[in-house]
């Protein structure tokens, strides 16, 4: 078996495998956004971390295949949908994906005529534009309330209907690792690199022959079309499409959780929509200041590891593979985590009693501000021995990784030395085999 088929084989497995260890409806419903959220952060990521196009505007694409998914099912429920078969609901989310991809090809030659900062700026000026159009044509959009519609229509094909939430994941799960592959090998397609000339050098790719705009314009088509795709997933998940799919808030979340994930590697998006969907649906259901973490979170990343989490994780790995994390780096680690742990103890107490006396005051009617509780213990917000407890937790965790930070980087950077020493012999050894193989 080849090397290139394990992480592929994995990520199948992992599909097949989590509805399994979480078979609760809550936890499906869970699974089913997270696959949703990575197929459109895989897209995304064909703009900006392949062609270097910064998107204020992804969900434009994404939010429109979704009405075009549910009018669809709405045309298959009352027959009015002019088609020559009977279109089947597994087959929804290819017309989210060409409704994406006609909407990349209208909007897409205006964007991509300039690049840069410009690019952004008609990005973002282009989702406020489709916002208020989806607000002006209630008939089309359905306004505020937006579209709903029914999944369960027609005969079920295979006893499979799409009541079930299971066999819903499991849709999205064949549609995510379909073009999942397909985004994979349009990355190594002459299309795919030469997106990378032109997001490298724009000047030399035209000096070479090839018109920078054109290029631009055909990966922004391809990613609206797999945008379409998550949208029309979407919308059989959630059967109601409305004004907030096209929306700027949902274009942010995209680029957070694609920036989170790590946009200079192909499985960076995979991990910042899992991570995203839990920040935006886990978290919630625990704290009104969810939003609040999830900014830190990104700020966090972007400070101290800019290539995201999947720079960290690579990292991590090539230094493990190399044999370079010896028991002083391990402790260190461990020392740094747990450090890092009292600090988010610190903060989040006193996050949660400062929201608490924001937004749960009861002073007009005499009672008081609510106590703020977490993991089921009520801490008073009143009680200056609590603010100091969580200042004091803040404080010796912030020291302690201050302290650890010299021993840290210089045990790092011996580990990262070993690690480059060891690749290198290993490249040499696979250049010296190759010479062999092809010497007479």
């Amino acid at each position: 078996m080849k090397r290139s088929l394990l992480p592929w084989l994995c990520f199948a497995l992992a599909l097949l495998v989590a509805p399994l260890v979480f078979p609760q409806s809550a936890a499906l419903s869970l699974l089913s956004q997270m696959g949703t959220m990575v197929l459109l952060c895989l897209s995304y990521n064909m703009l900006l971390g392949e062609g270097g196009m910064l998107s204020f505007g992804h969900a434009v694409y994404s939010g429109l295949g979704a009405f075009g998914a549910i009018h669809l099912m709405n045309g298959i429920a009352d027959g009015s949908a002019p088609l020559p078969f009977s279109f089947p609901i597994t087959l929804v989310p290819l017309a989210g994906g060409l409704v994406g991809a006609l909407c990349g090809v209208v909007f897409g030659f205006l964007t991509t005529r300039r690049a840069g900062t410009t690019f952004s700026m008609i990005t973002l000026g282009l989702v406020e534009l489709v916002s208020a159009c989806v607000l002006m044509f209630p008939d089309l959009f359905g306004g505020e309330g937006g579209i709903s519609a029914n999944r369960v229509v027609g005969e079920p094909v295979l006893g499979i209907s799409y009541g079930p939430q299971i066999q819903v994941y499991y849709l999205i799960a064949v549609w995510l690792l379909a073009c999942t592959a397909a985004i994979y090998a349009l990355r190594h397609t002459p299309l795919g690199r030469i997106l990378n000339a032109v997001r490298d050098n724009p000047e030399r790719a035209a000096f070479i022959g090839y018109d920078p705009q054109r290029v631009r314009y055909l990966a922004l088509i391809l990613s609206a079309f797999f945008a379409g795709v998550s949208g029309g997933l979407s919308a059989i998940n959630f059967e109601i499409v409305s004004a907030e799919y096209v929306g700027s808030l949902r274009s942010g979340a995209i680029l957070l959780f694609t920036f989170i994930g790590g946009a200079a590697y192909f499985y960076g998006p995979i991990i910042g929509g899992v991570v995203g969907v839990l920040f935006a649906s886990l978290l919630s259901a625990y704290t009104q200041a969810w939003q609040f973490y999830l900014g830190a979170f990104f700020i966090l990343i972007v400070m101290c590891v800019p290539g995201g989490l999947a720079r960290l994780i690579d990292n991590l790995a090539r230094v493990l593979r190399a044999g370079a994390l010896n028991t002083r780096l391990a402790r260190l680690l461990a020392a740094q985590a747990a450090a890092g742990l009292v600090a988010l103890a610190g903060v989040v107490l006193a996050t949660e009693m400062a929201y608490q006396l924001s937004l749960g005051s009861l002073a007009d009617s005499g009672a008081g501000v609510a106590p703020a509780v977490l993991f089921g213990i009520a801490f008073d917000v009143h009680s200056p021995l609590t603010w100091s407890a969580a200042a004091a937790l803040a404080a010796a965790g912030i020291a302690a990784i201050v302290r650890l930070r010299p021993s840290w980087s210089s045990s790092w950077s011996l580990a990262w030395k070993k690690m480059e020493a060891a690749e290198h012999v290993r490249r040499e050894a696979a250049s010296s085999c190759r010479i062999d193989r092809e010497a007479p």
